[in-house]
């Protein structure tokens, strides 16, 4: 007789893929509240109490943790030993071992308990169990996932003789097996860390746990293959872009959401109304004002040529007002908070536009950034601070108005790749130099940006500022930005030419800050 275990927490589907398994000769062992479950559905079924003659304890802490199961499970067929041993102690093999696991993370994530009754969801048994059966795939089928059952029926009918499946298959389950249960370790291990006294960040041991939420079009090019996989653990399910729900548009691709990534970290940069317009990572225009449509006006000037085709991002609700104003240009993407009615309705015009509401929640608990080298990861703490005391370092101190400039220019370049350059006027940016090898470089692909821009600069009655991310190595970039008409600037400062710099700052009337705090991207 084949020989089937079942324990299950989601218990979507059992009954039906029970009775399959009924239907192909299969004998049930089963723990108490499933074995109730299928009874009620009329299967035939022995509890593991009535398989191993001990009874649950420990208020079920203890269930199926018995050697007439662990042996069952464990045991090579063929070898003399191990099947002289079961037929000493009574035990008959499984074939076939159906577990899913207490839903740690739903509970951690969707209820607020206490910790003595979170624990409680820690699942024990269950990962014991499918532990074992993928140890032992060479004889038993593990089964981890509701919705492998029509394959493992399939399998069964196709290539189940002797009450197994197929090797291959077997193995791919295994590897399923252990997966999964590497994840629920993770997220049980990220509630811990996080809830701990002790938070080192970086331990010696690290384990992440993703689940995918998605296949992607492709990747950063046609020819690549890629996916989205959700971060799971203690934290809220609603966190990030990767949990927005798309209103409408096309399929994701790759580089749709790293831009929007970028695009919605910068954007929440800021309280008031903005608007952030993102092409390949880097913001091409960037605006705070006091409604959102202004913002986007003024955001969309800073660079209209290289606005067209890129993503937006606003930290508002999308009014109708808003809607139309975009829709004057062709973008890829928009993320928001939210969408009126109204402004649904108008974005209907263009159905391939894809729209993304991302969760409310705007900060993580703690965060860290994750970067691919070949063979491993480079781990980082996110760059959570936006400016540090300003420092004046030059005769003349900044104006009030310049003082706000700065302050708006160095939470943008915070978020452009290095090297970064901003020039900003009011709380909009005119120019932005990005990922250039040298700064005064940097500096001149800002400056030849805004000058195409004009009629914006001659219009707006406010100081021209410059945010740079990282120091500058020499006076040239002060000699630049005096020839511009920059009058305020705010860097890092820590140079061995800081002297320098601040002479010739000094030299042309200039105001200058230094914040002490470096913001390099890569």
């Amino acid at each position: 007789m084949k020989r089937a275990l079942i324990s299950v927490s989601d218990k979507t589907g059992i009954v039906e893929f029970a009775h399959a398994l009924t239907g192909l000769q299969f004998e049930l062992v089963s723990t108490d509240g499933t074995a109730k479950m299928l009874r009620q559905g009329e299967i035939p079924v022995q509890t593991v109490e009535e398989l191993t003659g001990f009874p649950e304890i420990l208020q079920g802490r203890v269930k199926t943790l018995h050697p007439k199961i662990f042996g069952a499970l464990l045991a090579r067929r063929g070898d003399p030993n191990h099947e002289r041993e079961l037929a000493q102690l009574g035990i008959e093999p499984f074939d076939l071992v159906v577990v899913n696991l207490y839903p740690f993370e739903r509970i951690v994530t969707e209820h607020h308990l206490v910790e003595e009754e979170l624990v409680e969801y820690i699942d024990i048994g269950g990962v014991a169990l499918l532990r074992a059966a993928a140890k032992n795939f060479q004889h038993v089928t593990a089964v981890c996932d509701p919705n492998d059952y029509p394959k493992v029926l399939e399998a069964l009918q196709e290539e189940g003789q002797d009450g197994n499946t197929s090797l291959e298959f077997r193995r791919a389950l295994a590897a399923k097996a252990f997966t999964h249960t590497a994840r629920y370790d993770a997220v049980i291990s990220a509630y811990f860390r996080e809830r701990g006294k002790v938070r080192d960040p970086f331990p010696n041991e690290l384990a992440l746990g993703f689940k995918k939420a998605q296949d992607l079009r492709y990747g950063e090019n046609p020819h690549q293959r890629a996916a989205l996989y959700r971060e799971t653990g203690a934290r809220s399910l609603e966190w990030g872009v990767a949990t927005a729900k798309q209103l409408q548009g096309k399929e994701l691709s790759f580089n749709n959401l790293g831009d929007m990534e970028a695009a919605w970290q910068l954007v929440n940069e800021f309280s008031q109304p903005a608007a952030v317009v993102i092409k390949h990572h880097n913001p091409c225009g960037v605006a705070v004002a006091e409604t959102l449509v202004e913002a986007l006006r003024r955001a969309l000037a800073s660079d209209p040529v290289s606005a067209f085709g890129g993503v937006i991002g606003f930290n508002k609700e999308v009014n109708q007002e808003t809607a139309q104003e975009t829709l004057k240009m062709f973008f890829e993407c928009l993320i928001a908070p939210g969408f009126r009615p109204e402004a649904l309705e108008a974005f209907r015009s263009k159905e391939k536009l894809r729209l993304l509401q991302h969760p409310s929640h705007l900060t993580a608990p703690h965060e860290l950034d994750i970067k691919r080298i070949s063979g491993g990861i480079l781990l980082q703490e996110r760059d959570y601070p936006t400016l540090a005391e300003m420092k004046t370092v030059t005769k003349r101190a900044p104006t009030p108005e310049e003082l706000i400039s700065l302050d708006f220019a160095w939470r943008v370049a915070k978020h452009v790749t290095s090297n970064a350059i901003v020039l900003a006027r009011g709380s909009g940016t005119l120019g932005i130099g990005a990922g250039q090898m040298s700064r005064i470089d940097a500096l001149r692909v800002a400056v030849m940006k805004m000058s195409q821009q004009q009629q914006l600069i001659l219009t707006v009655q406010l100081p021209l500022v410059m945010a740079s991310d990282a120091f500058f190595p020499f006076r040239d970039c002060v000699d630049e930005a005096a020839k511009a008409g920059i009058s305020a600037i705010i860097q890092p400062g820590g140079s061995i030419r800081d002297d320098e710099t601040i002479k010739a700052a000094n030299e042309y009337g200039l105001a200058m800050v230094f914040t002490g705090i470096r913001h390099f991207r890569h």
